[in-house]
């Protein structure tokens, strides 16, 4: 019913841009941030009115809270892990030989910023390009705590905070698997329209997503475990949003950007996440924190979590 509900959410919400303008739909934006709210309302409906729990704030990931000091840590590392894969990715596929890149001199960046300003009628640079680059760091701080947390949210509630739990029994590379299928395949209504890899193959655009969303959900996953709520999760897919398109930072003027084989969207961005992922499960990382009966408190929660 999840899955039926969230992906049934999705197309309904992405219906207008197919009988629309797709893509370059002036409201796109609006309909692709609706459909990040699906898996939560998917989640929503399953637990107040099949599961029916006691606690459904714990069933949803919501909470516990506590400890103070665990939750601030994971918040941290899903902060900081999203922008060193995003980043890594970079020089990766610059050594491979995918990526154009321009580390120094900032070429591209400065091809993209000159364009954007001669439509606006302005001649020259209002501040060197590294002075410009380094406010888009800026900006990848605010739209991570700020612009994209809320409809980030709305994806994790669904994938980390219900779905995920539910899979575990079947062992971390199923519940990784399976997780990283759904969510890939979620995003279909949009990865068809061009989204994420335009100009390729929608069967590729397809394998390309799920391939992206177990690895980058294996990350997320873990957070959410061990940080024993979705909010780390939350923030790390908020990050990642953010991060995932500061690649015209670094890349060469003049180059042709395949995604499906540069960037985070790549193949070459995947291999970090995916050596973090199997070395987190091969350690026995990739599993929820555990309290013991005496520390759960009155409202269910633990008062305190031991790993």
């Amino acid at each position: 019913m999840f899955v039926a509900v969230a992906a049934g959410l999705a197309w309904a919400v992405a219906l207008p841009l197919w009988a629309g303008d797709g893509l370059q739909s002036p409201l796109f934006r609006v309909f692709a941030v609706a459909m990040m709210f699906t898996p939560t309302i998917a989640a929503l409906v399953v637990v107040f009115f099949v599961e029916k729990p006691r606690h459904k704030a714990r069933a949803l990931g919501l909470v516990p809270l506590r400890p103070v000091g665990r939750l601030i840590g994971y918040l941290a590392l899903g902060f900081v892990i999203p922008v060193v894969i995003c980043f890594a990715a970079l020089p990766l596929g610059a050594f491979i030989g995918v990526f154009p890149a321009d580390f120094a001199g900032l070429s591209g960046f400065r091809q993209i910023t000159e364009w954007q300003l001669a439509q606006a009628g302005i001649d020259e640079l209002p501040m060197p390009i590294e002075a410009l680059a380094a406010l888009q760091i800026v900006n990848l701080v605010i739209g991570a705590f700020f612009l994209n947390l809320v409809p980030a949210l709305g994806e994790e509630i669904g994938w980390r905070g219900w779905l995920l739990p539910k899979l575990l029994p079947l062992g971390p590379w199923a519940a990784i698997g399976l997780s990283g299928v759904i969510w890939g395949l979620w995003h279909a209504p949009l990865i068809l329209l061009g989204y994420n890899y335009p100009g390729t193959p929608g069967w590729l655009a397809i394998l390309a997503m799920i391939a992206l969303s177990t690895v980058i959900g294996g990350v997320f996953g873990w957070l959410r475990l061990r940080g024993g709520s979705v909010w780390p999760a939350a923030l790390a897919h908020s990050t990642f949003n953010a991060a995932a398109t500061l690649y015209v930072l670094f890349v060469a003027e003049n180059s042709v950007l395949d995604p499906l084989h540069a960037t985070v969207t790549g193949w070459t961005g995947w291999i970090v996440p995916a050596v973090l992922v199997v070395f987190l499960v091969l350690l026995g990382r990739f599993r929820p924190v555990t309290a013991p009966p005496s520390s759960v408190g009155l409202d269910g929660s633990p008062t305190r979590t031991v790993a």
